[in-house]
Order: structure tokens, then sequence, then C-alpha cells
């Protein structure tokens, strides 16, 4: 936790902002390469902590293990997990060895205690990023949520950067309905509900359906699942020919950024299950505990007083989804990437003009936008990195591209 005794510095060379994985594997690889660089960087999360949000969001959701496989992880040792694993065997499950959810974050606290990285994190969140050119040299300044600014040479975004993402039709919804009634997974917490006797409606094909599933079944309720193709089961959400140059070299070597954005849509192909997950809700399907409506969207929803009355756009389900009273809508239907509508790059983008392609802006190699010290992670990095770039795997190459502009004068700009 960061000593909140201490002042906050006025100036600071590196600025993060988030304290997720993407954030953890980026200070875990710059202080491999470069240890003189510790006592120069802060990190911005209003938990005050690392991985709180992907810790709770796993918790919520009662997630038992993740689906990438233990070599993708934050610290620069793509074996490191595995060496730590090794006295907890049944905490990696097949196939690949996929981590528990208690084990990664049992090793993330590793790396962060190894690496003394505790106090990196200052509890407040970045409202504002603001280009200053009044320096000798470009500089940032940062607005924090508790009214503190301060400037920072060079800042790397690594807090996700996407939206939830609501249907069309959710917005033409009367404000007359409980709000518990209709939500987003980001914002569902299965450990606080009781369910009995339910009908629950879940709108998605991705895991995240599968894992909210899961969760109302186990809570007596009844699940109708519903997607807008037939769900399928794949192992990864993206091919792992994206992990290396089977895929990448063709990818990096594409100059049409549109053409790019589009290989990455194809790769990522919407949601997807894993397979395990997947066979668990056929044997449920049998069990009459789950109803799949596939090839199926909804059009209008209506409250009507204690249970929603739903429609949608496919005449063979409506009569049969129609006449249901379904107790609570969920939305597992992800988020949204979209560079000009993110809060921190307003004013980025006002100063320095980027391109941006169907939402992803076009970045240099070491992921900087358009003539700044301004970079990236995550899904924002995309154009650059691949489809994976929201992964852990992501995390990794994001690290690799720009750890080398934060540590050779050659590659900075400032």
């Amino acid at each position: 936790m960061f000593n909140s005794v201490l002042p906050l510095p006025e100036f600071i060379d590196l600025a993060i902002v988030g304290a997720g994985p993407h954030a953890l594997a980026l200070v875990a690889h710059l202080l491999q390469k470069k240890k003189s660089m510790r006592g120069r960087f802060l990190v911005f999360d209003p938990s005050g902590t690392w991985m709180s949000q992907w810790n709770h969001q796993f918790a919520a959701l009662e997630i038992p293990h993740l689906r990438s496989p233990a070599v993708h992880q934050p610290d620069p040792d793509p074996h490191a997990l595995r060496t730590f694993g090794a006295s907890r065997p049944n905490e990696l499950f097949p196939p690949y060895d996929l981590p528990g959810t208690r084990l990664f974050q049992d090793f993330c606290q590793e790396v962060i205690r190894r690496s003394a990285l505790q106090s990196c994190v200052y509890p407040a969140q970045v409202v504002r990023i603001e280009p200053l050119k009044n320096y000798r040299r470009p500089r940032f300044c940062l607005e924090l949520s508790n009214g503190q600014i301060l400037v920072a040479r060079r800042v790397v975004i690594a807090n996700g950067g996407g939206r939830p993402h609501f249907p069309d039709w959710v917005g033409k919804i009367p404000k007359n309905y409980p709000p518990e009634r209709l939500l987003h997974s980001h914002t569902i917490d299965l450990r606080n509900l009781k369910l009995q006797g339910e009908r629950v409606l879940i709108i998605g094909g991705g895991l995240t359906s599968g894992h909210l599933a899961v969760g109302a079944i186990s809570r007596g309720a009844q699940v109708l699942l519903m997607s807008r193709r037939t769900v399928y089961g794949k192992l990864f959400d993206a091919d792992p020919g994206w992990l290396g140059p089977k895929y990448l070299k063709g990818f990096s070597a594409e100059p049409d950024w549109y053409v790019r954005s589009a290989m990455i849509q194809q790769a990522r192909n919407g949601g997807s299950m894993t397979p395990a997950m997947l066979t668990q809700l056929r044997r449920n399907e049998r069990d009459g505990r789950v109803v799949f409506y596939e090839q199926c969207q909804v059009s209008q929803a209506k409250w009507n007083g204690n249970s929603w009355q739903v429609y949608c756009d496919n005449p063979a389900i409506h009569e049969c989804i129609h006449h249901q009273n379904i107790d609570r809508i969920w939305l597992a239907t992800g988020s949204q990437i979209d560079a000009t509508n993110h809060p921190l790059l307003k004013d980025v983008l006002d100063t320095y003009p980027t391109e941006i392609v169907n939402g992803l802006p076009v970045l240099d190699e070491y992921l900087r936008f358009s003539g700044c010290e301004l970079f990236v992670m995550g899904g924002l990095a995309a154009l650059r990195v691949g489809p994976t770039a929201r992964n852990l795997s992501g995390a990794r190459m994001a690290s690799d591209r720009i750890v080398p502009a934060l540590t050779k004068s050659s590659i900075s700009r400032v």
C-alpha cells in the first residue's frame, strides 16, 4: 500500500495508469531491464493496491481458473508461475496447465513482494491527462480524483480502456424497472445473490455468460441463454498461432491498418466458451436447468411490474420466450474499445492528432501516440500487438515493445 504520509511528488518520470496485470507485467519487465527505474515511477489506481479489479471480477463471477496457460503471467520468466506452483499441482488445470484463480493471485503477490512493488500504487484515479507544451520538452499534467495534480515526463495507460457494451434495445427501455433486474456482467456479483426459483435470461455466447449461467444454476435459478449465433467451444479466445510468428509475421507486415483491424476481428470472432464450459452447460440443458436460444437477438424488453417480457427477432424462438416471465436479464455482451471515447485520451488526441481505425489508435512500434511519450497497453494497442493485445499474453508483448522506449535514450523523444 502506498505510504499516504508521503506527499505526492510534483513531478514524476513515469506515470502508469491502472494497477492490473498489464501494469504489473510492465513494471516487472522494466525493473528487470533497468533497476535504476525504481523510485522513478508511480502507479495510479483508485484501490491503492495491485490487481484489485482483476481479483474482484474473478471472485464476483466465481471463476475457478484462467483460460490462459501458466506461461502467460506478469513475470519476465515465462516458467515462473509453473515453478511457483510446483507444490500445488492440483491448481494447474487441464489442458495446458491453466492456473487456478487462487494460485494466480498468490503468484502475482509473490511478483509484487519479490520486486518490492507494494508501495508503488498511489490510491487515486487519474481523471484527466493534459499535454503540456509550455515546458522545454513536452510533459503531461495528470489530474487525480482527489483533486491533486502532478506532472509526468511519460505516461502509460494500462487500465483496459473498454466500456461495457449495451445492446441498442437496452437504451429504449423506460427506466421503470428495479436497476438490479438488468445488469451488465461488469457489475454482477454472484456471491450476494439468492436466485432460488428465478428465471434468468443471459445475453451472450462467450465464456463470461457461461460463468454467469453456472453461478445462477448453482443458486437454484433456471437459465435462458441467448446468443446471436450458435454457441461454440474453443480452448482460447484467439488461435495460439497469434502468440508467435505463425500469424503475427503476416499481421506486422500488413501496411493497411483497416486490413489489420479486420484481421483482429476475424481472429477473435466474437465470444466463445471453452469446451469444458460448453460440456457442463449442455449437461445442465439435458436436466432442464438451462435452455439455449441460439441465432437469436432481443428486439425489445418490457418490465411489467414484477418481471420482464422479452421479444426477439427469431420467430421460432419468439413465441417460446415471449410468454415466459423473466426475473432478471444479465448482459454478457463484453466491452467496446474506442480511443475517441476514452476519457483520458480526449486532450491527448486534440494536441497530438492520431489516426483512429475502427476505434483503435495507430501507434508507433513502441505503442506510443503520434509525437509524444504517451503509451498504451491492452486492447487499445491491438493494431500493433495483434488480436491477443488485451490478454495476459498481450501484456508481455506490449511490455517487450514499451520497455526499450523507457530505458534507451536513443528511442526516447524527451
